[in-house]
């Protein structure tokens, strides 16, 4: 059966990379277009790179699929967690996750990374909570209906998802070159640097989940990129000198922008990234 078929309510969760546009792309193909029972949303966190907003507009006035812009916000009911933007009113600035950590007063890390839960898996949960289509659906009916894009060559990401329904591209066997020539032979693409495949500016420009390394390097190519990071870690809003860092087994991102400025190296070449929902 083709993988890209749907034959129940389902929500395309689009990161706003290269690989969950495919994902959408294969599926408006096997499906003559997008099916009435299915939905795509893109989560919106306020500090994703203005090309991969771009590219998700691009995508979806390109393939004319409509494209549902979901950003959190603070509310007293938990249902009422986000609300639907556009590419012209969504944030550009971090407000929805400034947001977040404003309500929490502490900062997410490696172990609590409730910005991935919040901003992200929730905040569209509760988009398809008010949609209609997922009414009759319980929670974990709920989060099986979203398909994720992780390709063939992520196993021990994809491993952890039990329900390989939700991964079209793992059981497609699509890696990341066939990503890069899909890409290559289209129209328009996401005007972002890739290494090795890798988009190190994909997601939350400066994710703490990313390897040191790379926040170093786009430190390093466009300062005023760790300005919001290293504002929110002085904000200073948690009563525990742990809750007011986003990592505290590495330099704070204005330390990392006084060592970029400085030109001094500070990180580890081999170091990897932690995987999240975020996707590319």
């Amino acid at each position: 059966m083709n993988p890209y078929l749907i034959t129940e309510p389902t929500c395309i969760s689009f990161s706003g990379g290269r690989t969950s546009a495919y994902m959408l792309y294969q599926v408006l193909q096997a499906n003559n277009g997008l099916p009435s029972d299915a939905v795509v949303c893109f989560a919106n966190t306020g500090k994703e790179e203005e090309a991969t907003l771009k590219f998700v507009n691009d995508c979806s006035t390109n393939w004319r699929v409509k494209i549902h812009w979901l950003e959190y916000q603070a509310h007293d009911d938990p249902i009422q967690r986000y609300k639907e933007v556009t590419y012209e009113t969504a944030a550009r600035h971090g407000e929805p996750f400034e947001e977040l950590i404003r309500q929490r007063k502490y900062l997410p890390n490696p172990v609590t990374r409730f910005c991935t839960s919040e901003l992200k898996i929730r905040t569209m949960a509760c988009f398809l909570k008010h949609s209609g289509l997922f009414n009759d659906c319980s929670k974990s009916e709920l989060e099986s209906a979203s398909w994720i894009g992780l390709r063939y060559d992520e196993d021990r990401r994809a491993a952890k998802i039990a329900d390989k329904r939700r991964i079209p591209l793992f059981a497609a066997g699509v890696t990341v070159q066939d990503i890069s020539n899909f890409w290559d032979a289209q129209t328009f693409n996401l005007e972002l640097p890739t290494h090795n495949g890798r988009t190190l500016a994909g997601n939350c420009d400066l994710c703490f989940l990313k390897p040191m390394n790379q926040v170093a390097t786009l430190i390093a190519e466009r300062p005023a990129r760790a300005i919001w990071w290293a504002n929110m870690e002085e904000l200073q809003l948690a009563s525990k000198a742990s809750g007011n860092a986003f990592r505290q087994d590495r330099p704070s991102y204005a330390s990392m922008m006084k060592f970029a400025a400085d030109q001094m190296p500070l990180f580890d070449q081999d170091e990897e990234g932690i995987a999240c929902f975020c996707g590319d």
